[in-house]
């Protein structure tokens, strides 16, 4: 399998060299040459491979999914590596992502389940430990293997910092730097990450909004040069590592809410960088029978209105608002870019112009009059859907009154819009982002009572902290970068 450039530049690489690199070297996102196709023959032997119990389950399904796609590993490290990841000591469950329905009682047999997949169970919390768990597996597993060492760049509005950290924390050949906005995570996710004091992991507050986090990643991975000279990798998911990790629950949501390999399923996500949604349009292209992918935006609604006019509209620093779901508080939404690259047939040349050119001098592209942005649609399968701080409040009251089920504020954005795009005999399966404690203040707010809180985090945010605060400046987060790395002799 070889990847491409969604900015057409012309080198194809295999999965381990883009594993350690990012960004391609014209400033593109990385996707391989073709989706593979599963047949009705795979996806039967694949939901019995799910259903398989000790001789299977999620680690055996995330082999299948990944062989597909990576094939310069040798295939029992690949095994090996997902059974070391994705185990019930991890998880705390041998489903690894359970489903949790939220079906009403009184509901009419042509709505045929509404579920929570539960993505929450790792060690941070979140969603992004799905993914980050395996990713920092690999980049050891690598690392290794070429007797090199990886300085890893990352941006962070809430759980991808914690979770890379968690992952990458004590592993040989890695060192992190977290780039996050100062003050804009809650006080729990802000705990998580600057409370670690392991050798390799570096945070960096920065003054400004996520986005100006994102930008300055995306200038180091494109300043080739230092890139180089400091061996630079991100786990972003402008990381394709990552991203293709996130495959694999879309299929474990799949066997979990249908009995045969004709029905279909929709799936609702709260989006704020289109990393985790991405994700199920991979899916869908390799033949998961999915109806809709339901895009769920906060009050920053850039992906939203992209969505229901056509028009990418860019918000400056100063308009991304600050709400009640921090982790969604983005108006560029990086992997945005590699859907785009689909629904315009693969044209780099083009993609180049929009994102390249088009976004750095205006801000903003209009695809409404272009015919490819219908499919987005009709053969893409993506509508959308917005939630406000208000609507945040009614969702989780509404879903713990109902169920007895406790929802984060992220979560709650994706079940109110869930519920504004149900089809008869479609189940809906919503993607949980995080546990309700990494955002206390709001279910209060919400609920008049404080969440659980596993006893591994009691008094988290009374800990030591270590950070370094630092202007939205790339050219102070690279010097900062290289004295830790020459002081530490890479």
């Amino acid at each position: 399998m070889l990847y491409l450039s969604t900015r057409g530049h012309p080198e194809r690489r295999r999965f381990c060299e883009i594993l350690l690199e990012g960004l391609a070297p014209d400033g593109g996102l990385y996707l391989p040459e073709r989706y593979p196709q599963v047949d009705a023959a795979t996806l039967a032997r694949w939901r019995s491979v799910f259903n398989g119990g000790a001789a299977g389950g999620y680690a055996a399904l995330a082999f299948e999914v990944l062989s597909l796609y990576i094939d310069d590993i040798p295939a029992a490290d690949l095994q090996a590596l997902c059974a070391r990841t994705y185990t019930e000591a991890v998880y705390g469950t041998a489903a690894i992502v359970p489903l949790k329905p939220l079906q009403d009682p009184s509901a009419g047999p042509e709505q045929v389940g509404f579920y929570l997949e539960a993505l929450s169970n790792g060690p941070t919390l979140a969603f992004k430990d799905m993914a980050m768990q395996l990713l920092g597996n690999l980049f050891e597993y690598e690392l290794a293997r070429r007797g090199e060492e990886l300085n890893i760049l990352g941006a962070t509005s809430g759980d991808t910092g914690s979770a890379a950290e968690y992952a990458m924390r004590g592993k040989q050949g890695v060192r992190v730097f977290m780039l996050s906005p100062h003050g804009r995570m809650s006080p729990f996710q802000q705990a998580q990450m600057f409370s670690l004091m392991d050798d390799n992991i570096h945070n960096i507050a920065i003054e400004g909004v996520f986005d100006d986090c994102q930008d300055i990643v995306k200038a180091v991975s494109n300043d080739l040069a230092f890139k180089r000279q400091y061996r630079i990798g991100t786990v972003n998911s402008i990381n394709w590592a990552r991203l293709l990790a996130q495959v694999v629950y879309y299929f474990a949501g799949y066997f979990q809410a249908t009995r045969s390999d004709t029905e279909q399923v929709s799936f609702t996500v709260p989006s704020g960088n289109f990393g985790n949604v991405c994700a199920g349009h991979v899916a869908r292209m390799m033949g998961l029978p999915i109806a809709q992918l339901v895009v769920a935006t906060n009050e920053n609604d850039v992906l939203d209105e992209f969505f229901r006019t056509g028009v990418y509209r860019l918000r400056a620093s100063a308009d991304t608002h600050e709400t009640s779901s921090p982790s969604m508080d983005i108006s560029k939404a990086s992997n945005f870019e590699r859907f785009v690259f689909d629904l315009l047939d693969r044209d780099g040349a083009r993609v180049k112009a929009l994102f390249g050119d088009a976004l750095g001098q205006t801000g903003r592209f209009d695809l409404g009059a272009d015919p490819a942005f219908a499919q987005a649609a009709t053969r893409y399968g993506f509508v959308s859907g917005k939630s406000t701080h208000a609507d945040r409040l009614a969702t989780i009251r509404d879903t713990f009154a109902r169920f007895g089920v406790m929802i984060d504020t992220h979560t709650a954005d994706g079940v109110k819009v869930a519920r504004e795009h149900l089809q008869p005999g479609v189940p809906m399966i919503v993607l949980e982002t995080a546990l309700p404690i990494k955002f206390a203040e709001t279910i209060v707010e919400a609920l008049g009572r404080l969440p659980e809180r596993p006893a591994r985090f009691e008094g988290i945010e009374a800990l030591p902290k270590r950070v370094q605060v630092m202007p939205a400046e790339t050219r102070a987060v690279q010097a900062y970068v290289a004295h830790i790395c020459n002081k530490k002799g890479i």
